[in-house]
């Protein structure tokens, strides 16, 4: 099987997609390769000086150097309406042309081109855009993103490569993502021999890295709907733990670093005075406070004031109330972008050491030559 170009399709979201594209794209643009990216169908969107683009186009405008033109990189969004209007009258609409033109521009002036799924195989779907539409339509071969695991892995597996097997769209192989590290010898074992069976090779096994699940604050004040008080130059710091003002405990602070406090705004200066106690008992070099989310009413005293601005912890207000806040702030999706650079790099070393690129190389016809 020898491809010009691959789609990146996955069982489900928030699967490993982005992450596992970012690495392939980086690889191919190592080789020297003229490499082109597309987000055929785009659901998540921004509107950048009257253009209309997918997010992710703009992590590989920025990876790849190339300038942003919505018809070529981001050609179809389905924004709020689409999929009604699509059924009140389908001739309106000419997504199919516009994938098609997209992906004969990029054929023309790349030597390869990546294409980044959405969803799950069947997203799309309401408007004759599946994944496994999108893949035919550019002349792709597939690389299948799965969940690590072994019976239920599988299992999404084979439903998931039912629409592309329909089109007789070529599988090129499967990368299995977050797995485990106590359990990767296992899961490539077993894994590896049932997709034998399946007649497709298994691509690698990448192992889960908590720290790419962890939220910035910058996603924490957009799901409080909060506003920045203090220290916004101090937006992109992450997020390991959450801790409600009512639980500060002296084992607690030492055993976490990056905690967001999330307490009401009439108890912040009692739960702040205690951070600061508990650390200075315990010789704490450094706050172990990433943020705080000061939830209803109430006022800073001048000591929690100076204790923000001396440790630089970014402090967000918000209307809601703490458990409405954690709630809000638990169903994060959390997603590579412009603003994490060192999730960018790790996802590229997770692809680069844990995948067979000299199996998808070969397979694409690159002659692999000495890294720069």
């Amino acid at each position: 099987m020898k491809a010009k170009s691959l789609y990146v399709a996955a069982t489900n979201q928030h699967v490993g997609k982005t992450t596992s594209t970012l690495g392939l794209v980086s690889v191919l643009k190592q080789q020297g390769i003229n490499i082109g990216y597309c987000k055929p169908v785009g659901q998540r969107f921004l509107d950048l000086d009257n253009m209309r683009v997918d997010k992710d186009t703009l992590l590989f405008a920025d990876l790849l150097g190339f300038e942003i033109v919505p018809s070529w990189h981001s050609p179809v969004i389905l924004g709020p309406g689409a999929t009604t209007s699509f059924i009140d009258d389908p001739s309106n609409f000419h997504y199919d042309k516009d994938i098609e033109a997209a992906a004969q521009y990029l054929t023309e002036h790349h030597e390869y081109v990546i294409y980044e799924g959405t969803g799950h195989p069947g997203v799309g779907s309401i408007v004759d855009l599946s994944n496994a539409d999108v893949a035919k339509a550019v002349d792709a071969a597939v690389i299948m993103i799965v969940e690590g695991g072994i019976g239920n892995t599988i299992d999404r597996l084979n439903v998931s490569i039912a629409l592309f097997r329909e089109q007789r769209i070529p599988i090129l192989g499967v990368i299995v993502n977050k797995v485990n590290p106590e359990k990767m010898e296992k899961i490539r074992d077993y894994v590896g021999r049932k997709l034998k069976q399946m007649g497709m090779p298994l691509l690698g096994c990448l192992p889960y890295d908590e720290r790419l699940a962890h939220p910035m604050m910058r996603s924490i004040n957009k799901a409080v709907s909060g506003s920045v008080i203090f220290n916004i130059d101090h937006m992109e710091g992450q997020v390991e733990d959450i801790m409600a003002g009512s639980l500060i405990d002296a084992n607690r602070l030492k055993a976490s670093k990056n905690i967001l406090l999330v307490v009401g705004a009439d108890r912040l200066n009692n739960a702040i005075h205690k951070v600061d106690l508990l650390s200075q008992v315990n010789d704490l070099p450094e706050s172990p406070l990433a943020g705080i989310v000061a939830t209803g009413e109430g006022t800073l005293d001048e000591q929690t004031t100076n204790y923000i601005e001396k440790h630089k912890v970014p402090t967000i207000r918000t209307h809601l109330d703490t458990f409405g806040s954690v709630i809000k702030i638990s169903r994060i999706e959390v997603k590579i972008n412009r603003h994490t650079p060192w999730k960018i790099k790790r996802a590229i070393e997770l692809i680069r050491e844990n995948v067979d690129l000299d199996r998808i190389l070969d397979s694409m016809e690159i002659r692999k030559v000495q890294a720069k």
